[in-house]
């Protein structure tokens, strides 16, 4: 019998049952999200790979930006004597760290906005960060790392590696504005956001947390869903302090919690990918595959004239065409009831299913309505 080789063929069928998993790795704590920052600044230092700075399509952002920061410095040159091939034009965005104080590190993203070849081997000079606001966060500074090149030669030749336009500076960046308060609220609750909203889920964080630290509180209910999304968690009685209050949250998120998601199957057809869940269920349905396959041969003949004739004659080509059609075997299985996704998978490999044929298979039974699950087409 064949096998359907899942990483060969491009498939991949999900029929573990979801573990559990720690609380942490399925939310987060409200309002300690990170907040995203943006900046304007420039990128010294580069390899004649930056912005042009004549010409119609010259970035002229960039000389204006010269000459500005040059002025500062006490030091006024005209624009048309500047040249910024070592220079480029960039975007710096990047998100705050969570719970970020004063003097954290972070890392930035430095994104070309001219006509740069490279980012390669530059210098990000001290670009302020701001929020959407226009509240100023932090400052970033520092040398790009682009892993990669991007190299042209006067000979219209090119040798390129990943994206060389792009590139971060690793803790470059440094907040100057905290983000976040400093502690917790002791009589407002914590509430706890799913990364993945889900009412099973919800009340099952909240039965665990009840359960395993109820007993800290003398009603014996700390936690209680709000909704798909959120778990609102009360601090007990014996939480009196900051630092207590910490103890108790990571009591919290290293509680261990199974899973619940709803029945999902993901189908890439660009690379021929079909992903389906563990809760996959299918209905009684009958499944029939056959292929039509036509061969058309094209033979060339040539018909050389006699050597007494070559004077007057002339090679000829003709060709012979040949066309056959052949139809494949037929196969047909019956899939049962509430079949999961590795009773489908055997049925697949008896069909002997390509990766097409399973995208064709699976948008087939959704119309037919016996796919018990959401169908995704990215």
């Amino acid at each position: 019998m064949r096998k359907l080789y899942i990483l060969l063929a491009g498939i991949l069928l999900v029929t573990a049952l979801f573990a559990e998993v720690r609380l942490k790795d399925i939310t987060s704590i409200e309002n300690a999200q990170e907040d995203a920052l943006i900046g304007y600044g420039l990128v010294i230092g580069l390899d004649g790979t930056g912005d042009r700075s004549s010409g119609n399509r010259g970035a002229i952002f960039t000389v204006q930006s010269i000459s500005n920061m040059l002025e500062r410095f006490g030091i006024t040159v005209p624009k048309d004597y500047l040249r910024t091939r070592n220079v480029a034009a960039v975007m710096v965005t990047c998100n705050t760290p969570a719970y970020g104080r004063v003097g954290s590190h972070f890392d930035v993203t430095v994104s070309s906005l001219g006509d740069a070849k490279s980012l390669e081997g530059g210098v990000l000079l001290m670009t302020p960060l701001r929020a959407m606001d226009g509240t100023h966060y932090g400052l970033a500074q520092g040398a790009v790392s682009v892993g990669g090149f991007n190299i042209e030669t006067d000979s219209g030749e090119k040798l390129k590696k990943n994206h060389a336009l792009v590139g971060r500076v690793p803790n470059g960046g440094v907040l100057e504005r905290a983000s976040n308060t400093l502690g917790f609220q002791l009589d407002h609750p914590v509430r706890f956001l799913l990364h993945e909203p889900d009412f099973g889920t919800a009340s099952r964080i909240a039965e665990k947390i009840n359960t395993d630290l109820g007993q800290a509180n003398t009603a014996g209910i700390l936690a209680k869903p709000l909704n798909a999304g959120v778990v609102e968690v009360s601090f007990p009685a014996t939480v009196t302090s900051q630092e207590e209050a910490v103890f108790f949250i990571a009591d919290v998120e290293v509680l261990m919690v199974q899973p619940d998601v709803d029945a999902r199957v993901v189908i890439n057809e660009r690379t021929g990918t079909v992903v389906a869940g563990g809760n996959v269920r299918i209905n009684e349905i009958m499944i029939s595959h056959g292929s039509l396959t036509i061969h058309v041969k094209r033979t060339p003949i040539i018909s050389q004239p006699v050597a007494s004739f070559s004077n007057a004659g002339r090679t000829v080509v003709e060709y012979i065409t040949e066309t056959r059609a052949s139809e494949g075997e037929v196969k047909n299985a019956v899939i049962k009831e509430t079949t999961s996704v590795s009773d489908l998978a055997a049925a697949l490999n008896e069909l002997g299913m390509r990766p097409r044929d399973v995208i064709s298979i699976f948008q087939a039974l959704k119309q037919a309505g016996a796919l018990n699950a959401r169908l995704i087409i990215i």
